[in-house]
């Protein structure tokens, strides 16, 4: 039994849970609640009890509630679902009598199905889903505060079993160097190396020549010397780099350890065509702003594309291989859309802005009806198309760059579903982004999938995401929450370790969370277009004049609502989709809410949309109208302004630094936000920065030093806290100037695009190195995998297909 359970049964406390438990039963005796209503609900049972302050923190009754995420009250019986520890959930039934029983994860799964009367044992036991035995043979992280750091984990793993046998470690050495080549040139070492004891003697002579060289001299100048000694060109460009390479093979075969082994890899030129996968939204550079699914997604991947092949290009050059003409090659898969919108997602090939060799590569989905597949389709619909579209996706990328990717990158549930069927039938390795995981965004969403199915198709969705999370070799968040959450909240990937879809399946367990595989690689921002607004030299008046204007004074009805009375007064400003989660017409209700906070500021908000006929995306529709309600009900005329623009990226760079000139606020109001790109860019451009406290943005702001947390469902406390900020700024101009300096700061030394290439490109580099050193065997999870796809994926997306092509 849980040691929180025990210490409130063995006390006089028990009293008290009997008593919190009847007047949970006096609202209703069958009941769900998660984490937020059980605080809630024992915040008023303190107060109506008259307990002390103190007696929610240090009463054991107290401790046991702040650790319980879940309690599902039926009849005669309660059920508490306790995390005493991050990653780790207990399960407690406790009977009328008190006795208590703890249950397995099946019994929970039934006692869900239960709770929603979908649980008949009548008819025979669930599907279960069960990754476990899959990961009983690899390694596995002790300690959750090193969840998110696996490739450390894992370099120290393979180093320790390596360097056991020294004659399996040189073979593996010897073996690896041997692969390695680009478009047919042999790189690192020839035929004239031919074992691997060989090897170390052919290493020691090559460092005496290099040795003699002057340290500048060009590789090519001595590269018919290092092959006839068995050295083809990728050690380096000149003689001090490829001494330097030698000398770390030669100290990791004489005397190896991990760190060694990291600085080699980091070395080794194997990465050079890379595909990122995203399929989904209208992926362009001009014009999508705003659209619905597009958002945070496609500045993320075009900014990684750009920074990769700038991170490539630079290896290439330092391993001594521009000469022989080899260059990186970035594509970026997506879906083309005939029905363009003004965009250019119908064009078959766009190269990137920005780069030398990278691409957006457009594939169609096969046309089927042609009043749905050649527009565009929510991210809720596009199931159907994935299987065939990666069948025709992998033609078109062999074609592009002459031969298979090295690496392949899924983006979001859709991407990442592509990038594993792309990875199996090419054999490469696959990494995974999520941006963010739906499951987590709609509470109950699992529990209550058959109620939502018409709208969002969560059984193909959740299964997808399964699928492709496990067969993954590597999966990139950008923070450590989003995988295991925080002390009092649950991660996106935990979410996904245990839960039911009633009549459909039970997942036992879906993810291993202690896996190495689980990587944390915050994105950048890119600094071309994002950077402070003190920096006066790199900024073009006539933009700043032209969004001044837009951003203060424009009347136009089809792009501004709202005329402000006293544009001088500090703007607070947001910038994001329309769709509930991103809350923005939570915003405006805190600030129509707060007469004080409407004296000192104005509201300015770009939101993509300004009136229902301009787009099609329900949800979007209903915010679009609550706003308008909003602004009515809390009379905003005169204090608000809203645009529904499209702003190229480089305008949407500029406005954070006009509202910085003005000595502005930004706010991100969001009810979940798995990162938080734009409080990046915000930060940046020199705005201090409100963000939500769920998600993300807890990792990148600290809270009181460079920004502040605020939690968007408090609208009174989170106008408190702007209000107060702005009160001291007033009394104190110079605190202003203090946030937002430490705000660039953040950024600069946590969150750049260069941190970010590095440590994927050296992931790259390590898992390949893992995957060929350790011969696991996956075919076993992978043909696993494959039954989950072609016997519940595929028979639901036929199904959905099937609408599809009556529409």
């Amino acid at each position: 039994m849980s040691e929180l359970l025990q210490a409130v049964l063995e006390s006089k406390e028990k009293t008290d849970l009997r008593d919190f438990i009847d007047l949970l039963r006096r609202e209703g005796s069958h009941r769900y609640l998660l984490r937020n209503d059980i605080l809630n609900a024992f915040s008023s049972f303190c107060q109506d009890q008259e307990k002390s302050l103190d007696y929610p923190k240090t009463s054991a009754l107290g401790r046991l509630i702040y650790y319980t995420q879940e309690l599902i009250l039926e009849y005669e019986s309660l059920y508490l679902i306790v995390r005493p520890e991050i990653a780790k959930q207990e399960s407690y039934r406790i009977c009328d009598d008190f006795s208590v029983e703890s249950l397995t994860r099946q019994e929970l799964l039934d006692v869900r199905d239960r709770y929603v009367n979908h649980y008949n044992p009548e008819e025979g036991d669930v599907f279960e889903i069960d990754f476990q035995p899959f990961y009983d043979y690899s390694p596995i992280i002790k300690d959750s505060k090193n969840i998110g750091r696996g490739v450390d984990f894992l370099n120290r793993y393979m180093s320790s079993k390596l360097f056991q046998d020294p004659n399996q470690w040189l073979t593996a050495v010897y073996n690896f160097l041997s692969l390695h080549s680009y478009n047919g040139i042999t790189l690192l070492i020839n035929g004239r190396i031919q074992n691997q004891q060989q090897l170390s003697a052919q290493v020691k002579l090559a460092l005496t020549f290099v040795n003699d060289l002057p340290h500048n001299k060009p590789y090519e100048d001595f590269r018919f010397d290092l092959q006839n000694m068995g050295f083809e060109p990728g050690w380096g460009n000149t003689a001090r780099r490829i001494k330097e390479s030698l000398e770390i093979l030669d100290e990791l075969i004489d005397s190896p350890d991990n760190k060694g082994l990291e600085a080699f890899l980091s070395r080794i030129p194997m990465i050079f065509k890379i595909v990122l996968v995203s399929v989904h939204g209208w992926f362009g550079q001009e014009g999508v702003l705003g659209r619905p699914d597009t958002g945070g997604q496609v500045v993320y991947v075009l900014d990684q594309a750009r920074s990769l092949e700038k991170q490539l290009e630079e290896d290439i050059e330092l391993a001594g291989l521009t000469s022989l003409g080899v260059k990186p090659k970035v594509l970026i898969l997506s879906r083309l859309i005939p029905n363009n919108d003004g965009t250019r997602c119908n064009e078959r090939l766009e190269k990137v802005h920005g780069t030398e060799n990278g691409w957006i590569l457009r594939v169609p989905f096969r046309e089927n009806n042609p009043n749905v597949t050649q527009d565009w389709i929510s991210r809720f619909e596009i199931w159907p198309y994935l299987e065939t579209y990666a069948i025709d996706a992998e033609r078109e990328i062999c074609a592009e760059l002459e031969g298979k990717p090295n690496l392949i990158i899924g983006n979001y549930s859709d991407g990442n579903l592509v990038a594993f069927l792309l990875a199996r039938r090419l054999n490469v390795t696959q990494f995974n982004v999520a941006h963010a995981l739906e499951k987590s965004k709609y509470l109950f969403s699992n529990l209550y999938w058959q109620d939502l199915e018409e709208n969002y198709h969560f059984s193909i969705q959740f299964t997808a995401d399964l699928i492709a999370m496990n067969a993954a070799q590597c999966i990139i968040s950008s923070t450590y929450q989003e995988i295991v959450g925080r002390p009092d909240s649950v991660g996106q990937y935990e979410s996904y370790q245990n839960f039911t879809m009633p009549d459909l399946y039970h997942v036992v367990n879906g993810i291993e969370l202690f896996s190495p595989k689980f990587n944390v690689v915050p994105p950048g921002v890119n600094e071309n277009i994002y950077f402070p607004y003190k920096n006066t030299e790199d900024r073009i008046p006539n933009r700043i004049e032209q969004v001044e204007e837009l951003l203060f004074y424009k009347e136009d009805e089809s792009q501004v609502f709202g005329k402000l009375d006293d544009p001088s007064k500090r703007p607070l400003f947001s910038m994001a989709r329309l769709d509930r989660i991103k809350n923005l017409t939570g915003l405006v209700e805190c600030f129509g809410r707060s007469p004080q906070l409407q004296e000192h500021c104005n509201l300015i908000l770009i939101a993509g949309k300004l009136h229902v006929s301009e787009t099609t995306d329900s949800e979007e529709k209903d915010e679009i109208e609550k706003m308008y309600r909003l602004i009515e009900e809390y009379n905003l005329q005169g204090k608000i302004r809203w645009l529904g623009v499209r702003l190229p990226k480089s305008d949407s760079g500029e406005v954070y630094r006009v509202i910085a000139d003005h000595h502005g606020i930004f706010v991100q109001p969001a009810l979940f936000e798995a990162f938080g790109l734009t409080i990046l860019e915000a930060m940046i451009s020199g705005l201090p920065t409100f963000g939500t406290q769920f998600g993300g943005p807890l990792e990148i702001i600290q809270d009181q030093v460079n920004g502040f947390y605020i939690n968007p469902t408090n609208l009174e406390e989170t106008a408190q806290k702007i209000l107060d900020f702005v009160q001291k700024c007033d009394r104190n101009p110079e605190l202003w100037g203090e946030i937002s300096e430490k705000a660039m700061q953040r950024v600069y030394t946590s969150y750049t695009w260069k941190i970010h290439t590095t440590k994927l490109l050296s992931l790259a580099r390590i898992y390949g190195f893992w995957n060929f050193t350790s011969q696991e065997n996956r075919e076993d999870m992978l043909r696993y995998i494959e039954s989950l796809f072609y016997l519940i994926y595929k028979p639901r997306s036929q199904a959905l297909l099937e609408q599809h092509q009556g529409r």
